[in-house]
Order: C-alpha cells, then structure tokens, then sequence
C-alpha cells in the first residue's frame, strides 16, 4: 500500500516560504494550523440527529445575538447549510436587525398563524423560505421574532413546540437566541429542548453576576448537567482597563466545561448587519475555536 503524503503548511510562514522556495522547501503545518484543522474537524462531525444550542443571559447586550449568529455563521461556513438561526425572544428581539435582509420580512408571528398548512406531511423547504431569512454567503437561515414594539400575546411553550418540530424536518442544526425573562414560557420550554447551553457575558461583573444568578436558577430547576457541559463565552471590549477578567474566569470555569473569550470587533460592535466576510482573521478564528467547543458538547 501507497504510504501517504507527509502534510504540509498551507497557512502562515510555512506555507509563504514553500511558495517562495517553489516547492523546494516543504514545511510540516505548524502547530497554530494543526489546532485549526482539528477545530474545522471538531465542527464537522456528524451529530447522529438534530441538535440545538441555546444562547442566554437575561442581560440585555450581553452578546446572545451576536454569538447566535457568529456560531451559526461558522457552522454554515465549515459544514454547509441545513443551519437555523432562530429568534425565541418573548418581546421584540434583534436578530432580524442584525442579520441580512431577504426579499420578504415575515417573522415568527406569520409562521405561528400559518402552523396549519406545516401540519401533519404538509409544508416543504419552499414553503418554509417564505418565512426564514436566508444569509448567502453565511450559508444559514435566520427565523426573526416579532420586531413590533407592540407585539401581541406571549409565545406559548407549545408554540415553541410547534415550531421547533417544523423547522426540525429541514434543520440539523438550530441555534436559539432567547429573550431576557427566564420565567417565560418560551424561555422554559427551550431549556428543556437544549442539547447545548451557551453562557454569553461581557467583560463586566454585571453581565457576569446576571448569568452567573441565571446558572443559580437553572441548577436549582433540576438542570445541573446543562449547566455543567455548558460553554461560557466574554465578548471583550476595546480595552480591558479596569476589568477583573481572571476573577470571571475563574467563576465560570469552575461551574462550566469550557470558557473562551471572543475579541472585541469594530464591525460587531457598531449594530450594522454582520457579514461573515468583512470579520476579520483574529474573530473568525476565535469563533471557530468556540464553534469546535460547542460541537464537542453535541
């Protein structure tokens, strides 16, 4: 049998001086692109089903939405579609807003009052684009709430059942970005669907003290083992004067599988659409690596 080829650099110094040698000089991947290509594997693996991730903190701007997208982003960019980014906010969230716009903007309150023609066979992936909002180049969909500030009544558990079960016929993979009322129906009734927690924080010990008070709540309802294999994410701010970064650190590792830390970015930092493409290297690579961590808990 053929022995096979040793690998060699594709990224970095290693791959430039194999190109600048035309070949002569052929490097091993150094150990930056080795833990890349393992978190680009990590990612991939096959799940055996569907599975969802949930994103909480009932602190407003705490990162949920950015992490929802950013995680659905990398997933649909390493693995290929069949990826949901689903808005379950009780009130008006901001998925939508920061998500790509599609040629129509139906929310998850039109697909609520159109559930009857998804029931039983009914409804194929044609029919669900008229209420999901796809991401081109993000390679995953977006389910926006209800961006009325005047919205009506309050999702129901069984609604987010409904619907959950729809878009499970055409998803592998839901990532759920939920609002900041833990007591909600709907909040509850994506805990009990979680097959993985993310924990988002920013550098502040208000963001850290709400989600460390939400783990509280969630251990004492019986849900210890989510807590346990979640993954805490701190997004970082332009600079990290006056913060105690090791202190938070220390608390979530303590009650978490994992925390990593998700550099500060101008472009996700100033409210306009994120497009995966204008990231740049330093976040998209941070992202990955939390990526490969969530998919390690699937």
């Amino acid at each position: 049998m053929a022995r096979p080829a040793d690998p060699v650099a594709t990224q970095g110094a290693r791959a430039m001086l194999r190109k600048g040698t035309m070949g002569l000089v052929k490097l091993a991947p150094g150990k930056r692109e080795q833990e890349y290509k393992q978190d680009v594997e990590m990612v991939r693996r096959n799940f055996g089903g569907l599975r969802q991730v949930t994103v909480v903190n009932p602190k407003g701007g705490a990162g949920k939405t950015v992490a929802v997208l950013l995680l659905a982003m990398t997933f649909g960019q390493k693995r290929g579609g069949y990826v949901l980014a689903w808005d379950n906010n009780e009130t008006q969230g901001t998925l939508g807003m920061r998500a790509q716009q599609d040629f129509h903007a139906r929310t998850v309150r039109d697909m609520m009052r159109d559930l009857h023609l998804f029931r039983g066979s009914h409804g194929r992936v044609g029919d669900l684009s008229q209420y999901v909002r796809a991401q081109g180049e993000g390679m995953f969909d977006v389910l926006a709430s209800d961006e009325s500030a005047t919205a009506g009544e309050m999702l129901t558990a069984d609604a987010f059942g409904e619907i959950r079960e729809i878009v499970s016929r055409f998803y592998k993979l839901i990532f759920v970005d939920t609002g900041n009322n833990v007591r909600a129906q709907n909040w509850q009734a994506a805990m009990d669907a979680t097959d993985q927690l993310v924990i988002t924080m920013s550098a502040r010990n208000d963001s850290a003290e709400t989600a460390a008070r939400m783990l509280d709540h969630l251990e004492q309802t019986g849900r210890q083992r989510l807590v346990r294999q979640a993954v805490s994410v701190v997004s970082m701010p332009p600079t990290r004067k006056d913060i105690d970064l090791p202190a938070i650190q220390r608390h979530f590792a303590a009650r978490t599988r994992s925390v990593l830390l998700a550099p500060y970015e101008k472009l996700i930092d100033s409210g306009e659409p994120i497009r995966y493409g204008h990231l740049s290297n330093h976040t998209r690579d941070a992202w990955l690596k939390i990526a490969a961590a969530v998919a390690e808990g699937l």
